[in-house]
């Protein structure tokens, strides 16, 4: 490593520091705070080069500085993430849950996809899927951007995310929370606007409960409500969370998933897309023609599918 001035490290943390919102994720500090050149800053401050240092506590720092940092001394984490999927990753805060979907706590996104994380320890977080159906009863699916870190470029159902560590998406009665986050998020991959998408028309017809590797080093674990909604939408894809988007009937569906095992021009489709569709998918949607959706309703039971 080059010889770098102290006071020039200092500089570039304050000046992240300033633009800097929110609490930096406790893996990401500890990933600085373990490099070399972390420990040069530190050093600074123990030779009384920079006689004031501030109080360098995991619950004070902030992601933004984490980046900024980090980007400046070359050492960023995941260098080559892209910068959106970079935000998303460290300032979102997922839903930590057990098994019977009681909340246990938050951490980043990024740690809630690690794989290794997933496998070592109890990193099961809430998430959701949206079913969205035209008045023909077409069913909408969008294909994930490339720059995605789980699962790029495979085909899914409408929208795939998760509710947030915040006040309006952690309320459990009758899933508000999870629909809140829905609403929020058809905005933000889809460009479909709030008054599209009314909150009290999304119906949760059930819950899974999956865990899918993606690419080695990422994957998911997740306990997944299914809201089902039909509605004729405005969609105007945002580019960095979807590739392409598409109506479906059920018979092309079938065709998606003939080429999807058959491996013909590289189609894939997302794993719990697929668990959806070959447990439930095509009852459901019986009841979504006969507009008797409400009949399928099923949240008391918590399905554990591989």
């Amino acid at each position: 490593m080059s010889a770098t001035s102290p006071h020039l490290l200092l500089n570039k943390f304050t000046t992240a520091a300033a633009i800097a919102s929110t609490p930096i994720p406790r893996l990401a500090f500890s990933l600085v705070s373990s490099s070399p050149k972390f420990q040069l800053f530190s050093s600074a401050f123990a030779s009384r080069l920079l006689p004031h240092p501030p109080t360098l506590s995991s619950s004070l720092i902030f992601p933004r500085v984490l980046s900024t940092f980090n980007i400046a001394m070359g050492d960023a984490p995941d260098a080559g993430m892209d910068a959106v999927q970079r935000r998303l990753m460290f300032d979102d805060e997922c839903i930590l849950v057990d098994e019977n979907d009681c909340v246990v706590g938050h951490d980043t996104k990024y740690n809630c996809h690690l794989w290794e994380k997933i496998e070592s320890g109890n990193m099961l977080h809430r998430a959701f899927s949206v079913f969205l159906f035209n008045s023909k009863y077409e069913l909408l699916l969008q294909q994930r951007s490339a720059t995605k870190v789980t699962f790029p470029l495979v085909w899914t159902n409408t929208c795939c995310s998760h509710p947030l560590y915040r006040e309006t998406e952690l309320i459990e009665e009758n899933a508000l929370g999870v629909r809140n986050a829905a609403q929020r998020k058809l905005l933000d991959e889809l460009g479909i606007p709030a008054e599209d998408v009314p909150v009290d028309q999304f119906i949760s017809l059930g819950r899974i409960l999956y865990k899918a590797p993606s690419d080695g080093k990422w994957g998911e674990h997740e306990l997944d409500y299914l809201l089902f909604i039909v509605r004729d939408v405005t969609v105007n894809p945002n580019p960095d969370e979807v590739a392409d988007v598409k109506y479906v009937n059920r018979d092309q569906l079938k065709e998606l998933l003939r080429k999807a095992d058959a491996g013909e021009e590289g189609l894939k489709l997302s794993p719990w897309f697929r668990l959806v569709v070959d447990n439930f998918l095509f009852g459901w949607w019986d009841h979504v023609e006969k507009e008797t959706v409400k009949e399928a309703v099923d949240m008391e039971t918590i399905h554990k599918l591989a």
